[in-house]
């Protein structure tokens, strides 16, 4: 029986939203959820220092937890450092990339949008995305730092007003072709958390999309037939800063799953 957990990765608790289908996808799998709050957002944090400080917190993670497999469940630190950890760690490693490719296939416009971190829609790797598998359609982005935290705070438990969702759309909507816009690309892990209320404030019907699904096929595609508990073990989740605003998620993580928090 293999009893090595499965490892996710994020800067905050946006990487719950890869957990939940990849539960629903291997039942039994001991999981262990890490978040670098001290590290948190990363979204506003230059290339250079998420390439810098992902692969050596996955390492000492590694070391800890002794993983099968490490999920990297935050589209900024996968567009920036996967090949990076994939190079320093000697065990499979999954990344979380903008699901553009299934969204193009969805829009009738031909128009979709991108709606991510500042750091991960100004990458050049949602530009080979879009060129690959969305050529003839146009691809408006928006970056939003206030969603990363709107996410946080629902799972905190505190109220958000909607308008703050619909000042966050404007900024899709209300670009040039914003109007056309029939399919939206969740490229932030912490959107989905959030999807039922930027539902609630397109001024639309809209899709929302996500690549969480995508990837849990993936690992346990990678993580194959063997034998695994007959009833999930209760799972881990560690911060790199273990403070009064990481134990608010408490509630939260133990309904997902993870009911004993550590400091890393």
């Amino acid at each position: 029986m293999d009893a090595r957990p499965i490892l996710f990765f994020d800067s905050g608790v946006g990487g719950l939203s890869i957990v939940g289908p990849t539960r629903a996808a291997m039942p039994n799998a001991p999981f262990v959820y890490a978040a670098d709050s001290a590290g948190f957002p990363y979204g506003v944090k230059s290339a250079g220092e998420i390439a810098a400080r992902v692969p050596a917190l996955l390492g000492r993670l590694a070391e800890r937890y002794r993983p099968r497999l490490i999920v990297i469940a935050c589209n900024t630190a996968s567009t920036i450092a996967l090949p990076a950890v994939r190079a320093a760690l000697d065990l499979p490693v999954v990344g979380t990339v903008p699901a553009i490719k299934p969204a193009a296939a969805l829009s009738t416009t031909r128009v979709i949008g991108v709606l991510g971190t500042e750091a991960t829609v100004a990458q050049r790797y949602v530009d080979d995305l879009s060129a690959r598998f969305a050529g003839d359609c146009l691809v408006i982005r928006h970056g939003s730092a206030e969603l990363v935290e709107l996410a946080e705070q629902k799972l905190r438990g505190r109220r958000v007003e909607p308008e703050r969702y619909a000042a966050v759309l404007d900024g899709l909507f209300g670009r040039p072709g914003g109007e056309r816009i029939d399919v939206v690309v969740n490229a932030c892990t912490h959107f989905p958390l959030v999807e039922a209320e930027l539902a609630a404030a397109a001024p639309r019907p809209m899709r929302f999309i996500d690549g969480g699904e995508g990837i849990a096929r993936r690992i346990a595609a990678l993580c194959g037939d063997a034998s695994r508990p007959e009833r999930a073990p209760p799972g881990v989740a560690v911060f790199t800063r273990l403070g009064d605003g990481e134990r608010e998620l408490a509630p939260a993580l133990a309904a997902r799953g993870f009911p004993t928090i550590e400091a890393l």
